[in-house]
């Protein structure tokens, strides 16, 4: 080995004066949980939003199989009607409103700025006001449960919602949980639109932005368009409820189906604004355990933006039984049919971009290649109900329940659990067990399918949805037990990640900054990120970063190697990778 010779200074050190500083002028970092209760760094306020929604995620879950224990037996009396129609209504509120749109608020969060290379987000102030105006609503909708919960369903159809039927407070709930949890989700989009329009590091045009911030970008823009819509919407019916107005009320000149046209207006642009972020995630993580480019980023990126464009056009395909004029009634399957085009693409996309890959087998990729199976029979399922006649047979049956939790839990959960999997190393600097993690898959799949799927065929033999109770008859038992035991399965699945994390956490493999030799910027920063995210930024120079910096590095390396074997010196080719 050659022997090296360093030399020390010979010159005399100068002795420079340092001011003295008193001990109570040293800053002091915030720490403990004040830190978290005043922060504005866009980590933190994401690790919130994700442990919040994470409770509300938990708390819907088992109101969910208590409805389940109810509807395992016919005629079963374990709850009362009000009880059903509470948990009901509890159900489908904390799932929609209070986590679904705002996990994905929370991930965002975390992500966007890293992935286009920002030290936070836009309006940091802002970004922690969204956060607690959550909060807020969650702690004033369950609250109710201390005094009358609301029964009227998640959608709160007039005139049920009026004050001549439901007289109790639970409403008036409700409805300001729309007010706080719009505000939340108002300001928080007004966020994302600011930080990914004018935030993107050196290089990163719009024909370079990761495929999960135009996911963002267009979820933050229909919850602009859409949010200012329900809540005109809820401040009529709480007009209506305390201040003598009757815009619902058909005895005094109002109208049901303003409620109907206004919640849905709101209601449907809402379904993609849960799912588009999925959408962001699957295309992020196909290419990264594929090993190859994604298929067609511009056209995944422009059928984001049609998906979200048509889902503006096509609110009343949920008011096909109302009493609409055929031509109306024409147009909103037409455009039904029309919303199918775009998304096609993607799911041809995804399945191109896995076509003869170098598929690596982890838990983020089976989430994903479950959900596009999955999300593929909730969107044939769509197609049978957006033709009108059908979904005069169809509608207020389980089929439309097994349709909607195909579309939302398979669309939007799994690929929530897909992202858990596969940016948990970055945000905690620890691996997630991958047999736990391919267990609760496994599990939460199967649980699934038996839950839901069954549940069409329940439809098509006439159960309606919404009711406590039914008779016993034909095989109506059998199925609604068999979809009870799937649903168990299915919180067993959920279960396991629920441990994963916890396990993981505390003993989870030392991740590094890039484990998955992904394609994104958030992967060029150490694991978890230090406060200001990025020292240097790189300049951008196509739509898979991290493989240009890798190559930079490897080029780096070979030009080096001589030097290191006249030197020689040890250190691996990827070090600066790891620095950086």
């Amino acid at each position: 080995m050659a022997s090296t010779d360093i030399s020390m200074p010979t010159t005399t050190p100068v002795a420079v004066p340092v001011p003295q500083i008193l001990a109570h002028e040293v800053e002091r970092p915030n720490t403990g949980w004040t830190s978290w209760v005043t922060t504005t760094d866009h980590k933190k306020i994401a690790i919130m939003y994700m442990v919040l929604t994470f409770v509300f995620f938990i708390l819907g879950g088992v109101e969910a199989l208590l409805i389940r224990l109810q509807l395992a037996q016919a005629n079963n009396t374990l709850l009362t009607p009000q009880t059903y129609n509470e948990l009901f209504t509890l159900h489908g509120t904390t799932m929609v409103f209070l986590f679904v749109v705002p996990v994905w608020a929370g991930l965002g969060n975390y992500f966007v700025p890293l992935m286009i290379g920002a030290r936070d987000m836009a309006f940091p102030k802002l970004n922690a006001m969204s956060f607690w105006m959550l909060l807020m609503g969650g702690i004033v909708f369950y609250a109710s449960i201390f005094w009358a919960p609301p029964e009227c369903g998640w959608f709160c159809y007039s005139p049920l919602s009026s004050s001549t039927y439901l007289p109790s407070g639970g409403v008036d709930a409700w409805i300001f949980l729309i007010h706080l949890t719009g505000i939340s989700s108002l300001v928080g989009a007004v966020n994302f639109y600011a930080t990914i329009a004018n935030m993107r590091a050196p290089g990163m045009g719009w024909g370079r932005l990761p495929l999960f911030c135009w996911a963002m970008l267009t979820y933050a823009i229909l919850l602009i368009l859409a949010l200012p819509v329900i809540a005109g919407a809820v401040t009529l019916l709480l007009t209506d409820r305390h201040f003598g107005t009757h815009f619902f009320d058909a005895s005094s000149g109002g109208s049901p189906l303003l409620w109907q046209h206004l919640f849905w207006f709101f209601g449907h642009p809402e379904v993609y604004i849960m799912i588009l972020p999925g959408f962001g995630v699957v295309s992020e993580i196909l290419p990264v355990f594929a090993r190859k480019p994604i298929f067609g980023y511009k056209a995944i990126a422009a059928a984001t933006v049609v998906i979200a464009f048509l889902g503006l056009l096509v609110w009343a395909h949920h008011m096909f039984a109302t009493p609409s004029p055929t031509i109306v009634l024409v147009f909103f399957m037409m455009s039904s049919f029309l919303i199918a085009v775009p998304t096609g693409v993607k799911i041809f996309n995804w399945i191109a971009t896995l076509w003869r890959g170098t598929i690596e087998y982890k838990t983020p990729l089976l989430f994903c290649v479950g959900f596009i199976g999955t999300f593929l029979v909730g969107g044939i399922t769509g197609v049978f109900l957006a033709v009108f006649p059908i979904d005069w047979q169809l509608t207020d049956t389980y089929f439309v329940v097994a349709h909607l939790h195909y579309v939302l839990v398979g669309g939007a959960v799994f690929t929530i659990f897909a992202a858990l999997y596969y940016w948990f190393p970055k945000m905690s600097g620890r691996m997630m067990s991958e047999p736990l993690g391919k267990l609760s898959f496994w599990l939460m799949l199967i649980g699934f399918h038996v839950t839901f799927f069954i549940q069409h065929s329940i439809g098509l033999d006439g159960m309606p949805r919404r009711i406590y109770e039914y008779d016993d008859v034909g095989n109506l038992q059998l199925y609604n037990l068999i979809s009870t035991v799937g649903s168990f399965i299915l919180a067993a699945g959920i279960g396991v990640t629920i441990i994963n994390v916890y396990v993981s956490l505390k003993k989870g493999a030392i991740a590094g900054p890039d484990p998955w030799k992904a394609n994104t910027l958030e992967w060029y920063t150490q694991s978890p990120p230090p406060a200001n995210n990025f020292d240097t930024v790189p300049r951008i120079r196509s739509v898979e970063p991290m493989k240009d910096i890798r190559r930079q590095i490897a080029r780096q390396g070979e030009e080096r190697e001589p030097e290191r074997a006249m030197a020689g010196a040890s250190a691996a080719p990827g070090d600066e990778l790891q620095s950086a």
